[in-house]
Parts: C-alpha cells; structure tokens; sequence
C-alpha cells in the first residue's frame, strides 16, 4: 500500500500541494467544540446538583447510623443509594448521548472548513492525523482554528 502512495506522489507533477491538519488540536480548541462542551455543562449542572446534594445526604444519613445504629435509616440509605446509582447511570447516559450529537454536529463544521480552506487554497490533499511525521511548513491547524474562529464569531457556516 505504501509503495503505492509513494509511486502516486512521484509520478505526480512537482506542484502538489499537501497540507496536515492535527485534528486532536482542533477538536480540543475549535470555538463550536468548546462552546458545545459549554452548552452541555449548562444543560446538565442542575440534575447534576441534585445528584451531589442527595450523595451528600446520603453522606449525612451513613453517618447518623455510624453512631447509632437504626434499621429504617438503614433501608432509607439502601433505597436511596440505588437511586443515586440510577441516576448517575442515567445521567452519564445522558451525557455521552448528547456530547455524541454535539460532537458530530461541530465535526461536519470542523470538516467542511478543513474542506473549503483546502480548495480556496489550492491544496491536492489535506492529510489529519495521526501521522508519522509532518513538518511545520505543511501543518495548516493554526489556520483552519483561525477560520472557525472568525465562524464562530460570525455565526456562520464555512
């Protein structure tokens, strides 16, 4: 396979133009994936306070029973710790459900940027990582996080 894209290379003309994109750096610092992790710690800090305040409860009821020991509190822990566990099961559920859907919504923003910088450019091909090895003077991230940049501040589209 190697030998292949090797020989495609050399028979093309010496005006190829190859880019590298490190896709790692524009997913952690992309404006849509940061406001995107934003959007959901907002959208899941209330049912998350609730979940803390009950394991704190539930911290409070353990300790009562610490000292003296009573089977009512004791069912009343048991119950309650099934329901937190319910909870944060369905809330990391939740979560990843969503991070998921904003992660593929931000990724198609992501890529067809890298796309539209490409041909406005001129570039034969855009290679992400993780590669072997790219030089600086191929590594075009900083400028594709430039542009979904001035996106994000735009609010618009690539």
């Amino acid at each position: 396979m190697l030998v292949g894209i090797c020989s495609a290379f050399a028979q093309a003309p010496s005006t190829t133009k190859i880019g590298y994109v490190d896709m790692k750096r524009l997913l952690d610092n992309a404006p849509q994936i940061v406001a995107g992790r934003s959007k959901l710690e907002n959208e899941f800090a209330g049912r998350d306070a609730a979940l803390k305040a009950d394991e704190k409860h539930l911290a409070d009821l353990r300790g009562s029973v610490a000292l003296q020991p009573d089977e009512t509190r004791q069912r009343e822990i048991d119950a309650l710790e099934r329901s937190i566990k319910r909870q944060r099961e369905k809330l990391h559920n939740e979560l990843k459900a969503r991070s998921d859907q904003e992660l593929d919504n931000s990724w198609r923003e992501i890529n067809d940027a890298v796309v539209a910088f490409a041909r406005e450019q001129g570039y034969d091909l855009i290679v992400a990582s993780p590669v072997v090895f790219a030089s600086e003077r191929v590594d075009v991230t900083d400028k594709i996080l430039d542009r979904l940049r001035r996106q994000a501040s735009k609010g618009a589209k690539p």
